[in-house]
């Protein structure tokens, strides 16, 4: 086992580890117990009760976090010509088509969220390899593919995001900084809750969710109480 830093220690003395907490409260301790130096990312893990080797067990899904992010996100469309005008005034950072791909072919990844239309998906298809295992293959179930680029945009830069279960059975996603007031943070964690429990695949059995956790970037990882989480 690594040997904790002094800093750490500090973190970890701050608050007790085998007790779980409300969203908020965590949120709260998240706070005090954060050192780095920039605004660090606050992320929630939930455990859940199913197998992701089963296809109707991949829990898969997008929400729109009430206080967004807190984060720039770097935004691609890939569209045709027609398109263009619409993705820029909607704000993406980088638009085009046949230009992109071959720069995308060439290792460029330099990017958070592609978005596309089911017209073009044949030409982005062969950059699969390259974009599916750093998560940035569009795809129409995170609204990602379609006609609408300009609202897609829109909603991936208030704070759209998109999420799937990992193959230990965990959903990981950022819900946003250290600097949000702990509320924010609250509503923000219990909006995805929300969401997972709409996407419970009909064919898992006992316990769904299983834990949450809350955390930010370097900081020891905080329980939630799911007594005090509304909906479970």
């Amino acid at each position: 086992m690594a040997k904790l830093t002094k800093k750490q220690k500090e973190a970890r003395a701050k608050f007790d580890q085998a007790a779980a907490y409300d969203l908020e409260k965590a949120a709260s301790i998240l706070k005090e117990i954060s050192y780095t130096k920039f605004d660090a990312s606050v992320d929630i893990d939930v455990r859940l009760g199913v197998d992701p080797r089963k296809a109707d067990q991949m829990v898969r899904g997008v929400v729109a976090l009430p206080h967004g992010t807190g984060k720039d996100v770097r935004v691609l469309v890939l569209c045709t010509p027609d398109k263009v005008e619409e993705a820029k005034a909607a704000g993406a950072d980088h638009v085009g088509l046949d230009d992109y791909i071959e720069k995308i072919m060439a290792g460029w990844t330099d990017i958070d969220v592609i978005i596309t239309m089911p017209t073009v998906m044949a030409k982005i298809g062969r950059l699969g390899k390259i974009l599916g295992p750093r998560g940035l293959m569009p795809n129409p179930k995170s609204g990602t593919v379609t006609l609408e680029v300009g609202n897609a945009v829109k909603e991936v830069k208030a704070g759209k995001i998109d999420f799937k279960v990992d193959k230990t059975g965990i959903i990981h996603t950022s819900i946003g900084k250290v600097s949000f007031e702990p509320g924010k943070l609250a509503e923000n964690a219990q909006e995805v809750i929300n969401t997972l429990m709409k996407l419970k695949p009909s064919s898992a059995k006992g316990t769904y969710v299983k834990s949450i956790f809350l955390s930010s970037t370097m900081s020891p990882s905080v329980q939630i109480d799911k007594n005090t989480v509304n909906g479970l």
